[in-house]
């Protein structure tokens, strides 16, 4: 849910490109350092697992365009999807 907060917030920054230098790697960290924890601390991951799941979920909410509409946000709506679903 945070990667799509984080990614919906490009919509605004879009046109600054300017503004880049810091709204990309403070879309990273405000992504990638929750999912690590949340990974790590309530799913019981591996540090590794637990850190290249961070920094996917931080690459897709760093590009400098909303990625949810794109085939690669789609993809990752459906398999966090597919992953509640199949814990119920």
């Amino acid at each position: 849910m945070l990667l799509i907060i984080v990614d919906a917030l490009w919509g605004t920054a879009d046109w600054a490109a300017v503004a880049w230098l810091a709204t990309i790697p403070l879309s990273f960290l405000a992504v990638a350092v929750p999912s690590f924890l949340v990974q790590r601390l309530l799913n019981g991951d591996a540090r590794g697992k637990a850190t290249a799941i961070a920094a996917a979920l931080g690459v897709l909410a760093a590009v400098p365009t909303p990625v949810t509409g794109t085939i690669a946000g789609t993809l990752v709506l459906a398999l966090a999807g597919l992953r509640s679903l199949r814990r119920s």
